[in-house]
């Protein structure tokens, strides 16, 4: 059965990859995105498809759409580009996140939020299970995403517990794969652009500090499973792969693969920036049968390819 689905920030690096995997499903899609880091080029292939409608809006600002389900992933994520306007930063997670509830209060909609492992902060427990609260500065340079994502999950439970609103929270860990802008700030796409043109790699810290790195195909499988998912599931719940690597093992991987000659130079590490990050996923084993299925060799070679083509 073809349903209408909203996707918000649907022209950014995730997005782009939900709204192709949902046409391919056969649904009707709405791409929403004001481009503040989407990007037109990520979704012109399908501008032409008969069930794809591209909507330049702001989420911080009401819309009215009629929908079956909502998919809210607007937010800038990487942290030049959420540090560059905290306050948006901030309305956009929570002006965004009730906007979209009331869309989906009114249509009876179904609605995923794209929440993150950064609502676990700099943790305190390792790996980090959905029933760790977190550690998480309120008034440091990262507060903006990472309060304004933990005020986000607030009102979606409340809005389920007050008015019945069925929803689905996904905490997604450190994701990288096509589509990722090449200046966007995260390490991966930082890594592999710097080794493809040769410059030094930069670490910063000194390079001990972990991530679990998983491909966008397995995000968004993910996704799609949650919003499937029998009703009384509301999540939270991580999604990320659970094999841990340090910021070194990935810079050595990115210069194997790439060939490159670049240097690693190290800079100090930037404020609250957390030293561990590892999901426990038994809670997506067990309700989604969901788990990675591609490695961190296959996914960088994938993503390697891409950057080629772009740089």
């Amino acid at each position: 059965m073809k349903k209408k689905v909203l996707v918000t920030g649907g022209a950014g690096f995730v997005g782009s990859h939900l709204c192709r995997r949902l046409l391919n499903d056969g649904n009707e899609v709405i791409c929403l995105d004001n481009f503040f880091t989407g990007n037109k080029e990520n979704i012109i292939d399908l501008l032409p498809h008969p069930y794809f409608e591209l909507v330049r809006h702001d989420v911080q600002e009401p819309i009215l759409l009629e929908v079956d389900e909502i998919y809210n992933l607007a937010c800038p994520a990487s942290p030049p580009y959420y540090q560059y306007d905290p306050v948006a930063t901030t309305r956009t997670s929570v002006l965004g996140a009730i906007n979209m509830l009331d869309i989906a209060r009114k249509c009876n909609a179904k609605i995923l939020q794209a929440s993150t492992s950064e609502v676990y902060g700099d943790p305190e427990v390792h790996p980090q299970p959905e029933t760790y609260r977190g550690s998480v500065s309120t008034t440091g340079i990262r507060a903006c995403y990472d309060e304004g994502k933990r005020c986000a999950e607030t009102l979606f439970f409340d809005y389920y517990r007050q008015y019945g609103v069925e929803i689905k929270v996904i905490r997604i860990f450190n994701t990288y794969g096509p589509y990722m802008n090449p200046d966007d700030g995260r390490v991966v796409s930082n890594f592999i652009v710097q080794a493809l043109k040769g410059k030094d790699i930069t670490m910063y810290g000194d390079g001990t500090q972990t991530r679990s790195f998983q491909y966008i195909d397995d995000l968004i499988d993910g996704m799609i499973k949650l919003m499937a998912s029998r009703s009384e599931f509301t999540g939270p719940v991580n999604i990320g792969n659970p094999d841990e690597f340090t910021m070194l093992e990935l810079a050595k991987k990115v210069i194997e693969l790439t060939d490159s000659k670049s240097k690693i130079i190290y800079k100090p590490l930037p404020q609250d920036d957390p030293l561990q990050r590892q999901p426990m996923i038994d809670l997506a084993k067990k309700e989604l049968d969901w788990y990675p299925k591609i490695n961190l060799r296959d996914g960088l070679v994938k993503s390697i390819e891409y950057f080629k083509k772009i740089i």
